[in-house]
Protein backbone atom coordinates (compact mmCIF):
# COMPACT_ATOMS: atom_id res chain seq x y z
CA UNK A 1 0.00 0.00 0.00
CA UNK A 2 1.25 3.37 -1.03
CA UNK A 3 1.76 6.02 2.25
CA UNK A 4 -1.21 8.28 0.52
CA UNK A 5 -3.24 6.25 0.06
CA UNK A 6 -2.41 4.25 4.00
CA UNK A 7 -3.05 8.37 5.04
CA UNK A 8 -5.93 8.14 3.16
CA UNK A 9 -7.67 4.97 5.16
CA UNK A 10 -6.09 6.45 8.18
CA UNK A 11 -8.35 9.28 7.97
CA UNK A 12 -11.59 7.35 6.95
CA UNK A 13 -11.00 5.31 10.51
CA UNK A 14 -10.52 8.45 12.14
CA UNK A 15 -13.87 9.64 10.37
CA UNK A 16 -15.53 6.52 11.46
CA UNK A 17 -14.80 6.56 15.24
CA UNK A 18 -16.21 10.17 15.01
CA UNK A 19 -19.17 8.87 13.70
CA UNK A 20 -19.45 6.09 16.53
CA UNK A 21 -19.03 8.20 18.84
CA UNK A 22 -21.49 11.32 18.07
CA UNK A 23 -23.92 8.70 16.68
CA UNK A 24 -26.27 7.84 20.07
CA UNK A 25 -26.12 12.06 21.19
CA UNK A 26 -25.69 14.06 17.58
CA UNK A 27 -26.90 11.62 14.47
CA UNK A 28 -26.63 14.57 12.12
CA UNK A 29 -22.76 14.57 12.89
CA UNK A 30 -22.51 11.00 12.79
CA UNK A 31 -24.35 10.73 9.30
CA UNK A 32 -21.86 13.30 8.39
CA UNK A 33 -18.95 11.26 9.68
CA UNK A 34 -20.05 8.37 8.04
CA UNK A 35 -20.29 9.64 4.71
CA UNK A 36 -16.53 11.25 5.06
CA UNK A 37 -15.74 7.56 6.49
CA UNK A 38 -16.50 6.41 3.01
CA UNK A 39 -15.09 9.28 1.43
CA UNK A 40 -11.73 9.06 2.43
CA UNK A 41 -11.98 5.27 1.65
CA UNK A 42 -12.86 5.76 -1.94
CA UNK A 43 -10.30 7.90 -2.51
CA UNK A 44 -7.50 5.79 -1.07
CA UNK A 45 -8.35 2.95 -3.42
CA UNK A 46 -8.38 5.37 -6.51
CA UNK A 47 -5.09 6.82 -5.04
CA UNK A 48 -3.83 2.87 -4.78
CA UNK A 49 -5.18 1.71 -8.43
CA UNK A 50 -4.34 4.78 -10.33
CA UNK A 51 -2.06 7.26 -8.45
CA UNK A 52 -4.31 10.13 -8.52
CA UNK A 53 -6.94 11.70 -6.00
CA UNK A 54 -10.44 12.69 -7.43
CA UNK A 55 -11.27 16.39 -7.16
CA UNK A 56 -14.64 16.16 -6.36
CA UNK A 57 -17.36 14.17 -4.28
CA UNK A 58 -19.10 13.28 -7.40
CA UNK A 59 -15.80 12.34 -9.07
CA UNK A 60 -14.91 10.09 -5.98
CA UNK A 61 -18.43 8.36 -6.92
CA UNK A 62 -17.97 7.81 -10.75
CA UNK A 63 -14.09 7.13 -10.02
CA UNK A 64 -14.88 4.35 -6.79
CA UNK A 65 -17.61 3.06 -9.24
CA UNK A 66 -15.56 2.97 -12.33
CA UNK A 67 -12.68 0.86 -10.44
CA UNK A 68 -15.08 -1.66 -8.77
CA UNK A 69 -17.78 -1.97 -11.53
CA UNK A 70 -16.50 -5.49 -12.64
CA UNK A 71 -15.10 -6.22 -9.36
CA UNK A 72 -17.14 -9.10 -7.62
CA UNK A 73 -15.69 -8.64 -4.18
CA UNK A 74 -17.78 -5.24 -4.27
CA UNK A 75 -21.18 -5.22 -2.95
CA UNK A 76 -23.02 -2.96 -5.27
CA UNK A 77 -24.46 -1.72 -2.17
CA UNK A 78 -21.12 0.09 -1.50
CA UNK A 79 -20.81 2.10 -4.25
CA UNK A 80 -24.57 3.19 -4.14
CA UNK A 81 -23.88 3.99 -0.35
CA UNK A 82 -21.64 6.82 -1.61
CA UNK A 83 -24.15 8.76 -3.41
CA UNK A 84 -26.93 7.79 -0.23
CA UNK A 85 -24.35 8.99 2.22
CA UNK A 86 -23.60 12.53 0.47
CA UNK A 87 -27.12 13.06 0.97
CA UNK A 88 -26.72 12.69 4.41
CA UNK A 89 -23.77 14.87 4.62
CA UNK A 90 -25.99 17.45 2.72
CA UNK A 91 -28.66 17.37 5.51
CA UNK A 92 -26.36 17.85 8.07
CA UNK A 93 -24.48 21.09 6.00
CA UNK A 94 -27.26 22.63 4.51
CA UNK A 95 -30.82 21.00 5.79
CA UNK A 96 -33.27 23.28 8.24
CA UNK A 97 -36.21 22.87 9.45
CA UNK A 98 -37.30 19.46 9.01
CA UNK A 99 -35.09 18.79 6.29
CA UNK A 100 -32.34 19.28 8.04
CA UNK A 101 -33.06 16.34 10.40
CA UNK A 102 -30.55 13.23 10.34
CA UNK A 103 -32.39 9.92 12.53
CA UNK A 104 -30.99 7.98 14.74
CA UNK A 105 -31.69 5.19 12.20
CA UNK A 106 -30.32 6.32 9.27
CA UNK A 107 -27.18 7.80 11.04
CA UNK A 108 -26.58 4.07 12.80
CA UNK A 109 -27.03 2.21 9.04
CA UNK A 110 -24.53 4.68 7.71
CA UNK A 111 -22.07 4.05 9.97
CA UNK A 112 -22.50 0.23 9.72
CA UNK A 113 -22.20 0.57 6.10
CA UNK A 114 -19.23 2.78 6.44
CA UNK A 115 -17.44 0.65 8.62
CA UNK A 116 -18.28 -1.87 5.57
CA UNK A 117 -17.01 -0.16 2.97
CA UNK A 118 -13.49 0.84 4.40
CA UNK A 119 -13.00 -2.86 5.40
CA UNK A 120 -13.83 -3.65 1.72
CA UNK A 121 -11.58 -0.86 0.59
CA UNK A 122 -8.99 -2.34 3.04
CA UNK A 123 -8.70 -5.77 1.24
CA UNK A 124 -8.91 -4.83 -1.79
CA UNK A 125 -5.82 -2.72 -1.91
CA UNK A 126 -3.95 -5.42 0.49
CA UNK A 127 -5.46 -7.77 -1.89
CA UNK A 128 -4.02 -6.03 -5.18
Amino acid sequence: MTPEAERFLDKARECLADARLYQAQAPRIAGREAYLSAYHAAEALIRERTGKVARTHRGVRAEFARLTRSDARVDRSLSEFLAQAYELKSIADYGTGRDGVVTSEAAAAAVDTAARFIDCVADLISSG
